[in-house]
């Protein structure tokens, strides 16, 4: 069978579950499942893969530095200086190893954030409900949609609740398409007008449905218009971009250094070849061509780190913005509480119930016969009118809210399937946000009952009647929303409860005509305790200079004491804006109070885009978290946007730059300490790359200036780039989080990279390592010792072993922070060391190297004038410590 030509839209769904020998009321077993995908393929696009491995060490090979020293290392060859050939060589292939074992490490880190980021689909397999990753799907399967989902595959509808889909992604058409279920009789009809039919890549904006999938992977709709496409995804991040423009810089500066040296050399009467050499050599260790990369490496590997954190980034953008970010408007529900609903009471005929009173048979029986009037219909609606199911194992399944509903139901006795074969759903109209109600209709005898849950501000306004213990009487809607206001104000999420009888099942879908003169039955009060974690984090955002801020669609005086709770209001009667509010409010004047406002209340998510704006126009970097359909645009527009991984709507998590695994604020409190983290590592080490390599060119730009020889030969400088230059700047990738980090302002979005003395260090330290070293040339060339261009090759080295342990912190002395905190560091600077004393006073070395071993008197002097540089720098955090440099590093 032909599945991709199949005019599937013009079967009924009994002749597609034939076609596709499936059961739509069973689903695959997972015998079937293994042997279509063995048929089929992965439900996946044709797209670009990671580079092989061999692709990778290709282009270490043809990075330019590398193809210079090659060059070099012909021209070494072909005049006979065979050891010089052998020795770039030797560098070249090390270089070649260390670049591309970062590579493939950032490369496998990426793949594995792809992995995690995979969209999920529900389907049912073996009569059982399971979420897979959507490339396990197969023709065949039956999927489950709703609202917020990504339609996984194309798929031919059997069931749908007033279920609408945004198709605009493969036709244009920015209306949502409304399903449903029979079939077409036209075969030869336009995408748009299948509405029996969903694609893969659309979006469930409503309702809810269900279907047999009947085309995957470069088979659907959306594999067609792929395989007319030739993407290319690959971005860099604004850091990378600034990286790569600084190393340009610096490269022709180096490379016109370089040129001079050359020349001045020639001038001076040196030979040809040795000053070719020097000056390859010279911009070789000058050039600072792994920025852009080591850049990359730690976005991408601290990316695959934070997953440890529960955060799982989907945008490397992000990993550098965390570290900028000055408000966090964080939900309510699930984010900043535990998301584990539960009812604690109950209003009904004018008496507030404890939750408890109704919990087992006898007392249910009691209560409810001395309070005949609405508890009975209550109970009944808080069990039918509602999506949440018991599993095979008695565990309540759904949304937080519908699970505790469920519960309270059937722990009061009323069993949910028991009622439903009594009262079967005849329809429904599914929760929105902008409603803020469900309601459902069953059968009820010869007549139908309609069941209506909400918002009490919302659902009131339906309601004409409520009905008591005496019947139904005309509703005084004041007196019940103040008495939603009062269970509101203890920190309970409130939900009303109404009715309304029909002789016949209502005509049309409009919530308008079918949810007016309602009776009011009561007030279900639920309450989500505080996550333990989240006052604490709250207070370390304080800290670090963010501003939390609470946005909940609940009632505002659930809202503030909830927010007074955690400490993001001060006081227990503090300014809680509302929705409504907002909407009265224009841009302007909303970016005049937004920087003093805590917490928003019943607010829909398109007004989060508002808000999300008018911070952005005060110059503020806002984090914001959303989890429905609606929230895509803010999570868009936001600096950081944050989709929930547990609750999310995979629209919600493909707009987000983050996506939290845990659902928790703690986890976005430890990104943005995660991300200043790196940051700041990145500072390390492009503070020390370009301080040791403007040293380097100093000693050898400034020597001839000063009447001395070329005081370091080409090997050295290539070795020095290798080893003193490589491994410990590497490691300073890896430095702990700064002391203090969540204690300090969040970092200006567009401050520079060189901001609070890291400019001025770079040079000052650059022209101590050079002084030192040509001081070191100057006395031992006039001193008459024969190895004093060994000094110079060791003073520069230890200087920058020296320089690197003091630089680990930025304020902190090393000997605060260990010597041993850092175990990649330790090892770097010790195997430097060794290795550097193995040229010395090894033979086999020293010939290859030509290097000569120095005395004790002169190793001591060697290492107590490489010792001024680190002694210097500590001074200097020393003096930012005590404020009197770099103010604003040290404020």
């Amino acid at each position: 069978m032909d599945n991709h030509r199949q005019a599937w839209h013009t079967l009924s769904t009994e002749d597609v579950a034939h076609l596709l020998e499936t059961n739509p009321q069973t689903g695959l077993s997972k015998t079937q499942v293994t042997e279509r995908i063995a048929r089929y393929g992965p439900n996946t696009l044709n797209e670009k893969h990671g580079r092989s491995a061999w692709h990778i060490l290709f282009d270490q090979l043809a990075n330019f530095m590398v193809i210079v020293l090659i060059g070099a290392a012909v021209i070494s060859s072909i005049v006979g200086d065979v050891q010089d050939t052998i020795v770039i060589i030797v560098i070249v292939i090390l270089n070649t190893v260390i670049g591309f074992i970062q590579e493939y490490r950032a490369q496998r880190a990426m793949t594995a954030l792809r992995q995690m980021a995979e969209a999920k689909a529900r389907v049912l397999r073996d009569s059982t409900v399971q979420i897979v990753n959507a490339s396990e799907l197969v023709p065949g399967d039956v999927v489950l949609l709703e609202a917020g989902n990504v339609v996984p595959a194309d798929v031919r509808l059997s069931e749908a609740a007033q279920l609408r889909i945004d198709e605009s992604a493969l036709t244009g058409e920015s209306i949502a398409v409304e399903k449903q279920i029979h079939p077409l009789s036209a075969a030869d009809v336009p995408l748009g007008d299948k509405i029996c039919l969903a694609y893969k890549g659309t979006v469930v904006t409503y309702g809810r449905g269900r279907g047999l999938v009947i085309a995957t992977g470069m088979q659907s709709e959306l594999g067609k218009i792929a395989s007319l496409l030739s993407q290319d995804s690959k971005s860099k991040t604004p850091l990378q971009k600034r990286m790569v423009s600084l190393g340009r810089w610096l490269a022709l500066a180096a490379l016109a250094i370089c040129l001079l040296v050359f020349v001045i050399g020639i001038l001076r009467g040196e030979p040809l070849l040795p000053m070719f050499m020097t000056s390859i050599s010279l911009a070789v260790a000058a050039i600072p061509e792994a920025l852009p990369a080591v850049v990359t490496i730690s976005l991408a590997i601290g990316a695959h780190r934070m997953i440890k954190q529960h955060a799982l980034i989907r945008q490397l953008p992000a990993v550098e913005t965390l570290g900028s970010v000055t408000y966090i408007c964080s939900d309510k529900t699930g984010t900043l509480t535990q998301n584990k609903m539960h009812v604690t009471t109950l209003y009904a005929d004018g008496i507030v119930a404890d939750i408890e009173q109704f919990k087992g048979p006898e007392n249910t029986n009691a209560f409810i016969k001395s309070k005949n009037g609405p508890w009975p219909i209550l109970f009944q609606a808080l069990a039918l009118n509602n999506d949440a199911h018991q599993d095979n194992h008695g565990r309540v399944q759904g949304e937080p809210t519908e699970a505790a509903l469920l519960r309270a139901a059937q722990e009061a006795g009323w069993l949910k399937t028991e009622l439903e074969k009594l009262t079967p759903r005849l329809k429904e109209l599914a929760f929105d946000s902008e409603r803020k109600r469900m309601t459902t209709f069953h059968r009820a005898e010869d007549s139908v009952i309609a069941y209506t849950k909400g918002s009490p501000e919302t659902l009131l306004t339906q309601c004409t009647r409520i009905l008591t213990s005496s019947g139904e009487n005309p509703i005084g809607q004041a007196a019940l929303l103040q008495q939603a206001e009062v269970m509101a104000a203890n920190g309970l999420r409130v939900l009303a409860i109404a009715y309304r009888h029909w002789d016949t099942l209502p005509v049309g879908e409009q919530p308008d005509e079918l949810e007016h003169q309602l009776v009011f039955l009561g007030f279900a009060g639920l309450i989500d305790p505080p996550r333990s974690e989240a006052k604490e984090a709250v207070s370390l955002c304080k800290l670090a200079g963010i501003t939390p801020v609470m946005i909940t669609g609940d009632h505002p005086a659930t809202a503030r004491a909830i927010a007074y709770q955690l400490g993001i209001l001060a006081d227990s009667d503090g300014k809680v804006i509302t929705g409504t509010d907002l909407a009265k409010l224009s841009q302007e004047a909303l970016e005049t109070e937004v920087e003093h406002i805590r917490v928003y209340a019943r607010v829909d998510p398109a007004q989060k885009i508002k808000i999300v704006r008018a911070l952005q126009e005060k110059g503020e970097v806002v984090a914001m978290t959303g989890d429905g359909v609606n929230d895509a645009p803010a999570l868009k527009a936001a600096d950081i946007g944050i989709a929930m991984g547990k609750g999310g709507t995979d629209v919600a998590r493909e707009a987000a730059h983050m996506v939290l695994l845990d659902d928790n604020f703690a986890t976005i409190v430890h990104a943005v300490r995660y991300g200043r983290r790196l940051y700041d590592n990145i500072r390390k080490f492009i503070r020390y790359v370009v301080t040791t390599n403007s040293a380097e060119v100093m000693t050898i730009f400034l020597a001839p200036f000063l009447g001395l020889p070329i005081p370091l030969l080409p090997i050295h400088i290539l070795w020095i780039n290798l080893v003193s230059d490589g491994l410990p700047a590497l490691a300073l990738t890896t430095e702990a989080t700064e002391r203090g980090v969540m204690r300090r302002p969040p970092r200006p979005a567009k401050e520079s990279l060189f901001a609070n003395g890291m400019w001025q260090h770079m040079i000052w330290v650059g022209l101590l390592m050079a002084g030192l070293s040509l001081f070191t040339q100057a006395w031992a060339y006039h001193s008459g010792l024969a190895h004093w261009q060994t000094m110079v090759f060791t003073v520069l080295t230890i200087s920058q072993l020296g320089h690197v342990m003091a630089i680990r912190s930025e304020k902190e002395s090393l000997f605060s922070i260990g010597f041993f905190s850092n175990t990649p560091m330790t090892a770097a600077v010790m195997m430097t060391f060794v290795l550097q004393m193995a040229l010395i006073y090894l033979p086999v070395f020293n010939e290859t190297f030509k290097t000569n071993p120095l005395s004790m008197e002169e190793l001591v002097f060697c290492l107590a004038i490489s010792s001024i540089v680190f002694i210097a720098v500590e001074i200097e955090k020393w003096l930012i410590r005590r404020g009197w440099l770099y103010r604003l590093q040290a404020n």
